[in-house]
């Protein structure tokens, strides 16, 4: 653990926020970022470390994905993602409370330098529950959070029809998601009444008070949509209610990528490399993420792991720039823009003065298949590479 005042010099620094600065010095203390850049001189106080020859990001954030709460090799014991009873909507149920801080899939974010993550609960019900957005070490999940609840995953196409009595088709799902969210904007008018008469107060129902935060726009909608219809069905549905939302996936998202670029949707793009494991995912292709970032599009790239492994976020990063993005997209789609969609761009997700010091040490540009990790820091404690915690 180090919390003292360090100064990292001459590697090649990519704030995000502004262009690559050469033979540069991040200067952290307490957990904070002091200065990026090289219009400022070295401390006498502070320590140094020579990082020549080295390029140094921002933390990755992930804005998809199930670390901690999949189950993997643990086994059925473990695979907390899905609520599978009592229907087909469940906006109480909170993806927190699922969270294991010691499932090794947080150390396998560390590996591939991913520092923050928004962990969903899984597609299995068109309303899915409360997710939330963590540090990617610790071993008590209230002291990791960012932020609780970042939203509220929902979910249509294939997956809940699989999973749910109800709905079976796809026009029962965008129903049973109106419903629930009339529902939510009938509970919210019970509540503003009880505002002005304590007597109207409804009975309390965790479930409309948490999707009362999304027609509240506390909160965004955050709708799991691989195929085009139902891409387009979110959209839909969000604009009937006039809420905020992000498409998770958006597999099939250059067949509407002007649709949706004329509504600078924020879209959580991937897994890109990834089979074709059902029919929606069919016109997979990593082109995706470039289209929809021309196309106006908020760009995120995202894990979903353990569906695609997340220590290897700069492998799909380096995709993404191989088909279309350009460098500097492609390494915004897995920082700033993230950190942007989630809510907590205040923290995270560029390396400028009063963020989190959450960064990587690089011995290469990491959009390059041959760069490595060599350090991990979060909050300024190195969390990986030699000596870590």
């Amino acid at each position: 653990m180090n919390l003292k005042k360090t100064a990292f010099v001459n590697a090649t620094l990519y704030p995000i926020s502004s262009a690559p600065v050469r033979n540069g010095i991040l200067l952290v203390e307490g957990g904070k970022i002091l200065a990026a850049g090289t219009e400022f001189s070295v401390p006498d106080d502070a320590q140094v470390v020579d990082c020549q020859g080295k390029f140094i990001l921002p933390g990755f954030v992930d804005a998809h994905c199930h670390v901690g709460i999949w189950g993997e090799w643990y086994g059925g014991a473990s695979q907390d993602g899905n609520e599978s009873a009592g229907g087909p909507v469940h906006p109480e149920v909170r993806a927190i409370d699922s969270v294991w801080p010691d499932h090794f899939a947080f150390a396998d974010a560390r590996a591939g330098g991913v520092t923050t993550v928004q962990v969903t609960p899984g597609s299995g019900n068109i309303v899915g529950g409360q997710t939330v957005v963590l540090k990617t070490v610790g071993t008590i999940a209230d002291r990791m959070v960012v932020r609780d609840p970042a939203g509220m995953k929902a979910a249509l196409g294939e997956n809940p029809k699989w999973s749910s009595r109800m709905p079976s088709t796809r026009m029962g799902n965008a129903a049973v998601l109106r419903s629930a969210m009339f529902k939510a904007q009938s509970y919210d008018k019970k509540l503003k009444a009880a505002e002005e008469d304590p007597a109207k107060q409804p009975d309390t129902d965790l479930g409309m008070l948490a999707l009362v935060k999304v027609i509240r726009k506390e909160i965004p909608l955050r709708v799991h949509a691989h195929r085009a219809d139902d891409i387009v069905t979110a959209v839909r549905i969000a604009e009937e209610f006039d809420i905020d939302y992000s498409i998770e996936h958006c597999t099939d998202g250059i067949a509407v990528a002007e649709f949706l670029g004329k509504r600078k949707a924020k879209v959580n793009v991937g897994p890109a490399i990834w089979q074709r494991a059902k029919i929606e995912t069919r016109c997979i292709t990593p082109k995706t993420a470039g289209v929809l970032a021309e196309a106006g599009c908020k760009v995120s790239l995202i894990s979903d792991h353990p569906f695609h492994p997340i220590q290897y976020m700069s492998t799909a990063a380096g995709v993404a720039w191989g088909y279309g993005m350009s460098e500097e997209q492609a390494l915004r789609a897995v920082t700033l823009t993230p950190a942007e969609t989630l809510g907590v761009a205040d923290r995270v997700g560029s390396l400028e003065k009063g963020k989190d010091a959450d960064f990587v040490i690089w011995t290469g540009n990491p959009l390059r298949i041959r760069s490595r990790i060599e350090s991990v820091y979060i909050e300024g404690c190195k969390v990986l590479g030699n000596k870590a915690g």
